[in-house]
């Protein structure tokens, strides 16, 4: 097992328009793959998207049918690396979709697929609002890809808010942790670098995020921003809020070399819940 790595995290502006979505990533992956990339993760719904009122819209397709898989699984086998395939939108025959990552390696084989857990149900200020769980079904799986590296753990988006999901994949040998994600805007600026340097530094792995950017159709904007992260919570990329990728060759020995120095991960403990104690009256309060 090889401890150095090449990751690309390539970052697009998806439009409802799934051919030109397509054709794009699959030149900045290309062009990712030329500079050295073993590894290219794209975003969350890098395929297609459409942010409409509350709702999040991803095209959905029959797994078997999506254009996506068969692209990037000859893609995969021609450049001769593996994929993570941030999220498709998969038709499961009833009325909710899935939210689903793929990893696929350099043979072109599908090796893991994650369905996102934690769904994007929010109010934000403005009147800003997401209702995710208005067209996808949540999953209840987290998932370790197996990759030449190390274990990638999976996770999508808004599971980066959820801290309990990647202790358990860093405890169950995640050395890497993959957060593609199509993250808004306005929580973006706030929130985005923080929970990415969170994630690295908790669980000592590397953090391979890659986000879309810029103003979609239905007038929503993502953050962009796509990055790598290290196990001490430096950014050793960023892409910016434009098209392109993220870059960064890794060291997995920076892994245990962090453990080693700050060994979290063998020191959980657990714990009785708190219990709720009635708040005391305050002082001269009127009866």
């Amino acid at each position: 097992m090889s401890n150095r790595l090449t990751v690309a995290c390539v970052q697009n502006c998806a439009t409802p328009d799934i051919d030109h979505n397509l054709a794009e990533t699959e030149q900045l992956s290309r062009d990712a793959a030329r500079d050295g990339a073993e590894l290219i993760c794209l975003p969350e719904y890098f395929s297609s998207l459409d942010l409409r009122g509350n709702f999040l819209l991803g095209n959905p397709y029959p797994e078997q049918d999506h254009p996506a898989l068969p692209l990037y699984r000859a893609l995969a086998q021609e450049l001769g690396v593996m994929f993570l395939l941030g999220s498709l939108a998969i038709d499961l025959g009833q009325e909710k979709f899935a939210n689903r990552s793929f990893v696929i390696d350099s043979s072109g084989n599908i090796v893991a697929c994650y369905d996102k857990i934690h769904l994007f149900d929010v109010d934000l200020p403005g009147g800003e609002s997401y209702k995710e769980s208005n067209t996808v079904v949540p999953g209840s799986r987290a998932v370790l890809a197996p990759t030449p590296w190390g274990q990638l753990g999976l996770s999508i988006c808004y599971d980066v808010r959820f801290a309990r999901l990647y202790r358990s994949l860093a405890q169950a040998g995640a050395s890497m942790l993959a957060v593609p994600a199509a993250f808004t805007k306005t929580t973006g600026q706030a929130h985005w670098h923080v929970l990415q340097r969170a994630r690295a530094i908790e669980n000592a792995c590397f953090v391979f995020a890659p986000s879309q950017f810029g103003e979609h159709a239905g007038g929503r904007a993502c953050y962009g921003h796509s990055v790598i992260v290290d196990p001490w919570g430096r950014i050793l990329a960023d892409a910016g809020e434009e098209a392109g990728y993220a870059l960064a060759t890794i060291d997995l020995g920076e892994v245990d070399k962090a453990r080693g120095m700050i060994a979290a991960l063998k020191h959980d403990r657990d714990f009785a819940p708190p219990q709720k104690i009635p708040a005391p009256a305050l002082s001269g309060a009127a009866e």
